[in-house]
Order: structure tokens, then C-alpha cells, then sequence
């Protein structure tokens, strides 16, 4: 297997780059970040299409396998309703502020990666990583983990997120594991 040398680097086409683990690393970033911030904007500008999500996960009234809302709830379980309004809000304020603040991260992120690579790739690695932990905390802490089995979301045939959740995992996931991969366009500086 032929190493990457520096030498080689410096005689190979400007457009090379773009097919190199960092360039696929950056993408990868970038596009999460800009799928995160779609979803915080759209929550910012209509709040009242997420907000009854949030409020059913969090009361468990849909967590009977389709019957009727309300009925046939297992009290087992139930005891972790949350079904005061105020604080259910505050949960979705929470959510989109956690959103908005991960889309930042990894825009940021994304301009380190466009700006001098060679020189910026730890940086840009290193910020890049706490945005996907941050969308890891939220789509599989929150939804999957705090979500699907605190709140019994996967009793639901109307409320259930996870599917969309473990997408997004596995989307941030994939990019995490992706930038972390040893190569040798990292250069001296990764």
C-alpha cells in the first residue's frame, strides 16, 4: 500500500482534494449541520407543528398500541407522565434551543473545515465531534432513550418518533465514525 506523501500532495490537482477522507468528512458535517438547522428553523417558525408531538410523548396518553387517547393506559408506567403544559413547553423550548445551538456548532465547524484544511483539520475535527455527540444526545438520548422507553413512546401508533430518530442517529453516527478514520490527508497538523 503506497503512502500519501507531502511531495506527491504538492503536485496533485487542485480538484484531488475533493476526493479525500477530509472533503468527505466536511460534507458529511456540513450537511448535518444544515439538516439540524432546517429542523430548528421550522420549529422556531411553526412552533404548533412539533408542539403536540412533544406534548403527547411527554403525557403518554397515546401509549396503548392505537386504542383510543386516554384509554387502556398502563399505570405501571403512566406515573412518569409529565402532563403539565408549562413544563411540556419548556421541554420543546429546551429541544429547539439544543437544535439551534448543535446547528451552530456545526456550521462553525464546517467553516473551520473550508478554511486553510491542512492547518485546521483538529480544530475542525475536534468541534465537529462535540456537534454530532450533541445530536446524539438528542435523537438517541432524548428520543430514543428519554423518548421511546422512559415516555413508552414505542407504544404509540400516532406519536412515535423513533424511526426518524434512529435516522438521525445513525446519520451523526456515520459522519463521528467517518471523521475519526486514520488517513493520511489529515496531514501533520490533524
Amino acid at each position: 500500500m503506497a503512502q500519501d506523501t507531502a511531495p506527491e500532495r504538492e503536485h496533485s490537482p487542485a480538484w484531488s482534494r475533493f476526493g479525500t477522507l477530509p472533503a468527505a468528512a466536511e460534507l458529511l458535517v456540513a450537511l448535518n449541520g444544515l439538516y439540524i438547522l432546517l429542523v430548528a428553523f421550522g420549529n422556531i417558525t411553526d412552533f404548533g407543528t412539533n408542539q403536540p408531538f412533544v406534548q403527547h410523548v411527554l403525557s403518554m396518553d397515546t401509549t396503548n398500541f392505537g386504542a383510543e387517547p386516554g384509554t387502556n393506559l398502563d399505570p405501571d408506567v403512566t406515573w412518569r407522565a409529565i402532563e403539565n403544559e408549562t413544563l411540556q413547553n419548556i421541554a420543546y423550548i429546551g429541544l429547539i434551543a439544543w437544535e439551534s445551538l448543535a446547528a451552530l456548532v456545526l456550521l462553525a465547524s464546517t467553516l473551520l473545515w473550508i478554511r486553510k484544511p491542512e492547518r485546521s483539520y483538529r480544530d475542525a475535527r475536534a468541534l465537529s465531534t462535540i456537534g454530532l455527540l450533541m445530536l446524539l444526545l438528542l435523537f438517541f438520548g432524548g428520543f430514543t432513550t428519554i423518548g421511546g422507553e422512559w415516555f413508552q413512546m414505542w407504544k404509540s401508533d400516532s406519536w412515535n418518533g423513533l424511526d426518524p430518530a434512529f435516522r438521525n442517529s445513525a446519520l451523526a453516527l456515520v459522519t463521528l465514525v467517518l471523521i475519526h478514520l486514520p488517513s493520511p490527508h489529515w496531514g501533520t497538523h490533524a
